[in-house]
C-alpha cells in the first residue's frame, strides 16, 4: 500500500480524514502549498491531476517556470565520523565525495 500518487513527475502525499470522510493531500517537493481532496479514490486522483495541471497553467500565465520536484542537488546532514569515513573511502577509490555518494544512492534505489 502507498500513501503517494505520481502525475507528470509530481508526487502527492495522501491522507484520510475519518472525521470528514474524505481523502486529502498535497503536492510535495515544491515551495508552493497546493492541496487537493476527494470523497473517493477516483475523486482524489482526479483532484490531484487537476491540481498539478492548474499549478502548471498558473505558472505559465504568470510567466514563471514551475518548480521541478527534483533539482538534482540536496544537502545531507551526517555525523562528522561518517563524513570522514566517506571522504577517506572516496579518496581511496579516486572519486569525488559527490560521485561516491551518488554511486551509493544508485546502489540503494536501483532494483
Amino acid at each position: 500500500m502507498s500513501d503517494t500518487m505520481t502525475y507528470k513527475s509530481y508526487i502527492g502525499t495522501v491522507r484520510y480524514s475519518e472525521e470528514d470522510e474524505l481523502f486529502y493531500g498535497k503536492i510535495e517537493s515544491i515551495n508552493d502549498l497546493i492541496m487537493f481532496e476527494g470523497k473517493s479514490v477516483k475523486g482524489l486522483k482526479k483532484a490531484f491531476h487537476e491540481a498539478v495541471d492548474d499549478y502548471l497553467e498558473t505558472c505559465r500565465k504568470m510567466g514563471r517556470e514551475p518548480q521541478k520536484p527534483f533539482k538534482g542537488s540536496f544537502n545531507v546532514r551526517i555525523s562528522s565520523d561518517l563524513h570522514k569515513k566517506a571522504v577517506e573511502k572516496a579518496t581511496r577509490q579516486g572519486v569525488s565525495l559527490n560521485r561516491f555518494v551518488q554511486k551509493a544512492i544508485e546502489e540503494k534505489v536501483t532494483v
